[in-house]
């Protein structure tokens, strides 16, 4: 039988309990704070990332790993009963980690099969179609079948966000600073998403939190109904929206996964503290 090894980086925000069952490969990406570098997920967790930056007075940086460590990688997790590589990563418009696994995928292609998809999401909403294909993988999947699934799921996953404040969307160039300034006149939380290119933009702005989760709810079911769904909740130091937020969907959707995870260094140096994201994609297999 083919086997198959599921490639994603760790702004997949993907608990280590999912990626050690599946058998998920996570290659980091870094963070700067000044001088100090760390990798994300690694040397450096979700709770010592907020702590520093509580701490800091510099605005944190991120950065991609090399097409050499994917290289390095991709000849690492292979073995002779390897057959292909499926290799989902963070959206390109956010970063260069795509185009770095497209320049290693060149670099290997005489000895290994590996394909790159750009999943034109970030934190959970790409770890929710990186656990679906990786099971479907562990369960003997071929090629055809992972491929296929991956299209499906890029194309039905839904993702919507809250944070705390856009500053750090703003100065991290993810959004007009025009907008931020709109939402801070009017005490208004924005829903953000992404669009079909991979970018963050301002969905609706509501008049408060509870109204913001609302109207989310609202929007997920005109797009999923009484579907049977996968869910994925990623927060930033807020667990207690984010279970609030699991009960609620589990009383209203046809869940039959969910999974809560924290939002690691390099979206959360985005993001910033208090930011909550909700993943939602059907289960349907065509």
């Amino acid at each position: 039988m083919a086997l198959i090894k599921v490639v994603t980086d760790s702004t997949a925000d993907i608990p280590e309990e999912l990626t050690t069952k599946y058998g998920i490969t996570v290659i980091p990406l870094n963070v700067h704070f000044g001088e100090e570098q760390y990798e994300d997920g690694v040397t450096l967790s979700p709770k010592e990332f907020y702590s520093k930056l509580k701490k800091s007075d510099v605005m944190p940086k991120t950065s991609q790993p090399s097409p050499q460590q994917f290289e390095d990688m991709y000849r690492q997790i292979a073995d002779e009963d390897t057959a292909h590589i499926l290799s989902i990563h963070l959206s390109a418009k956010m970063s260069g980690t795509t185009q770095a696994a497209l320049i290693a995928k060149e670099e290997v292609k005489n000895d290994l099969d590996v394909h790159v998809y750009d999943s034109k999401r970030a934190s959970y909403a790409i770890g929710v179609i990186v656990v679906e294909i990786a099971k479907l993988a562990a369960e003997g999947a071929d090629l055809q079948t992972c491929q296929q699934r991956i299209q499906e799921l890029l194309e039905d996953t839904t993702v919507y966000f809250m944070v705390d404040t856009l500053e750090f969307l703003q100065k991290n160039g993810r959004i007009g600073k025009a907008s931020a300034l709109l939402g801070s006149l009017l005490k208004m939380k924005p829903i953000l998403s992404l669009n079909e290119a991979g970018e963050v933009y301002p969905h609706e702005k509501v008049r408060g939190q509870k109204k913001a989760v609302a109207r989310i709810i609202a929007l997920l079911k005109e797009e999923f109904g009484s579907g049977e769904v996968h869910v994925g909740i990623s927060h930033a130091l807020n667990e207690e929206l984010a279970n609030e937020l699991a009960d609620e969907l589990k009383k209203q959707f046809n869940v039959k996964s969910i999974v809560l995870t924290e939002i690691g260094s390099v979206i959360g140096a985005h993001v910033g503290p208090g930011t909550v994201s909700l993943s939602m994609t059907n289960t349907k297999q065509a």
